[in-house]
């Protein structure tokens, strides 16, 4: 049992790590949109404070990417729609939104980003 409890402790280490996080990308016309959500949330439903998202496996459902990847994903999207404080909080630490524009529901963290082109 021992041993079990131990693998699954270094299991759970090598994913913080990773911090991995799945992602869908839609083209439509000139823009581009990314729905990204920490691997922790997908497929669950967060709630609190009176409202609800549901990180459904048909809107986030896609690839697996690491940080690197997720961020450059948010660089190139006209929209970008992010659910989880792992992916939040990368996207934040690397300038590319403000910590004002997150909401967090139940605890988990919220952001949406939309560029405008004129």
């Amino acid at each position: 049992m021992r041993c079990q409890v131990t693998y699954q402790v270094l299991v759970n280490e090598l994913i913080k790590k990773d911090k991995r996080y799945i992602a869908r990308t839609v083209s439509w016309q000139d823009a581009v949109q990314v729905s990204i959500c920490d691997s922790e949330v997908f497929g669950q439903t967060v709630k609190g404070d009176g409202l609800e998202i549901n990180v459904s496996r048909e809107y986030f459902g896609g690839d697996m990417v690491d940080t690197e990847g997720a961020l450059n994903l948010v660089r190139s999207s006209s929209v970008a729609n992010l659910v989880g404080n792992n992916i939040v909080g990368a996207v934040i630490d690397a300038e590319l939104a403000s910590d004002m524009a997150v909401r967090k529901i139940g605890g988990t963290a919220f952001l949406l980003i939309f560029k405008f082109q004129g």
